[in-house]
């Protein structure tokens, strides 16, 4: 029995204890007896469910709808190609009025780099210590906002590859929103670096990244100047972003990429600096980035084997490209994707495949994808993949409120930071794990089965007050609704069916059904 089925029989166990059960006294007479012995669904149901479960966040009914209507291999087609995403007008409303829609990142960074400039000059330490903290609340108010959009986009978005890829090169391309600066800029970072290349070519998102204030003031490169050398962003663009550990670089080559990033960094100032003649064409600004050429280390260097041609900041962009097109990177990158979207221990010859396309391809993420989704080893892959905490949580709001749009994202955030994987809040450069055997504890199952109970029996604060209110009855109506008896009966197991028929409430049906072991995996 793995966790997740003894974690489901102690919730059985306590909610006997606490005569939940009670009162039971036939099936029929039972909220979920009908989920014994359901009618058979359409032949394609099931493998429907299942595709929507694996390539969305999680499955509703708009997704069912639209893998029926236009059939796997043309809704893959338009998920991987997609167009701009048109969201539920009271969602795209929430959206567009949060700060971080509204003001451009310059203006927000600079407006909160003088906040704090002003409250630390302050000379009463009381006033200093309440103008401080303020500007905390203001900066966390500014990532809360991020991670609200994130959520809102995963839930709602039609394009939903879009919305797990940027997800996958957040995490991929982490920054900690607690350093320096950041949460004035992650929102940026996610909205405008990220999610619009998620599904481009990789030389192009690694440069939007390369080139974001979030990440040089993650990684230390607004350090990073000629004379004095910090290395951080160097090692960690090989080892974490693109090659990878053990694919052939050297220390040397980290030291070499080090001197070819002096010189990249951040600038809020509104004025440009007064530069020396042979030093002034070199001055790039665009933003937030600024490449000082008073920073750099203009002397020969040697990367990867061959030298570097270009001078200035055109060292960086080459540097870039050289490490993007590397054989190693195409390897990295396709076993990482298959990581994520297929299992934890992917065949080596699909990874092959999907490095082979990468490369043939120009690093084309589209198109690695689809080599990875439409892979018959894919199609077969038996025990879908256990569903980290972000997946679990989008997954389980998707299924509950199917067809509603809730408008307050702050339960969501605060239960992603109970199990351990808050948006933006991983301090190492890794990212959160992958593997789906690193969420599996007891404890993870445990804080899964509160949040299945508050799902379950009510709407858990996601809604405005007048919207949270049971219906007539004094009860939430049964989660899946006609998704339930068409498909997903069919993908679960005797015991959770006959849990679920046992259950003595709809309440508890709920709970039971988001707190399954079928529903755990995607």
């Amino acid at each position: 029995m793995d966790i997740s089925r003894r974690c489901l029989a102690a919730a059985l166990g306590a909610a006997a204890a606490a005569g939940l059960l009670a009162g039971c006294a036939t099936p029929a007479a039972r909220p979920g007896a009908a989920a014994v012995e359901p009618r058979p669904p359409p032949a394609d149901e099931t493998a429907l469910l299942r595709a929507a479960n694996r390539l969305t966040w999680g499955a509703d009914s708009e997704a069912m709808a639209q893998l029926r209507s236009a059939g796997l291999e043309r809704w893959l087609d338009a998920q991987l190609h997609p167009a701009r995403a048109v969201l539920p007008g009271e969602v795209q409303q929430r959206i567009d009025a949060l700060t971080i829609s509204r003001r451009p990142l310059l203006e927000l960074a600079r407006q909160m780099a003088e906040q704090r400039r002003q409250a630390a000059a302050l000379a009463d330490d009381e006033a200093k210590k309440a103008a401080l903290a303020e500007w905390q609340r203001a900066m966390t108010g500014l990532a809360r906002e991020a991670q609200a959009r994130a959520l809102l986009r995963a839930l709602y978005s039609p394009n939903q590859i879009q919305e797990q890829m940027t997800w996958f090169w957040m995490n991929h391309f982490n920054v900690f929103q607690f350093k320096g600066d950041i949460r004035a800029t992650v929102g940026d970072y996610e909205e405008r670096a990220i999610r619009p290349r998620a599904l481009g070519r990789f030389r192009a998102l690694l440069g939007a990244v390369a080139h974001h204030p979030a990440m040089l003031v993650y990684l230390d490169n607004v350090r990073n100047a000629a004379g004095r050398i910090n290395e951080n962003y160097a090692r960690e663009i090989m080892e974490l972003h693109t090659m990878g550990v053990g694919s052939g670089y050297t220390q040397q080559d980290v030291q070499q990429l080090a001197r070819i990033m002096t010189g990249v960094g951040v600038a809020y100032r509104a004025e440009e600096p007064r530069l020396p003649p042979r030093l002034a064409p070199y001055y790039v600004r665009r933003g937030a980035f600024e490449f000082d050429p008073r920073r750099h280390d203009f002397g020969p260097k040697v990367f990867l084997g061959a030298p570097i041609e270009r001078h200035g900041l055109a060292e960086y962009d080459e540097a870039l490209d050289r490490i993007a097109r590397a054989p190693a990177t195409a390897r990295f990158i396709a076993g990482k994707l298959a990581l994520y979207w297929m299992s934890d221990n992917p065949p080596p010859a699909l990874v092959e495949r999907m490095a082979a396309t990468f490369a043939r391809s120009d690093g084309d993420i589209a198109a690695t994808l689809r080599t990875l989704l439409a892979a018959p080893e894919f199609a077969q892959a038996a025990d879908g993949k256990f569903k980290d905490p972000m997946r679990y949580v989008v997954s389980a709001v998707r299924l509950a409120y199917d067809g509603r749009t809730i408008l307050n994202a702050a339960p969501m955030i605060n239960w992603l930071a109970r199990m351990g994987e808050p948006l933006y809040g991983r301090q190492t450069p890794d990212g959160y794990p992958l593997a789906g055997a690193d969420w599996a504890s007891s404890g993870q199952m445990q804080t899964r089965f509160e949040i299945a109970r508050t799902l379950g029996g009510s709407a858990a604060g996601l809604f405005r007050a007048e919207d949270a209110q049971p219906t007539e009855q004094g009860a939430f109506p049964q989660l899946g609704g006609a998704l339930y008896y068409e498909a997903m009966v069919h993908t679960l197991g005797p015991a959770t069916r006959q849990a679920l028929a046992q259950a003595a409430s709809p309440q508890e049906w709920n709970m039971l059904l988001l707190a399954s072991p079928e529903f755990m995996r995607r």
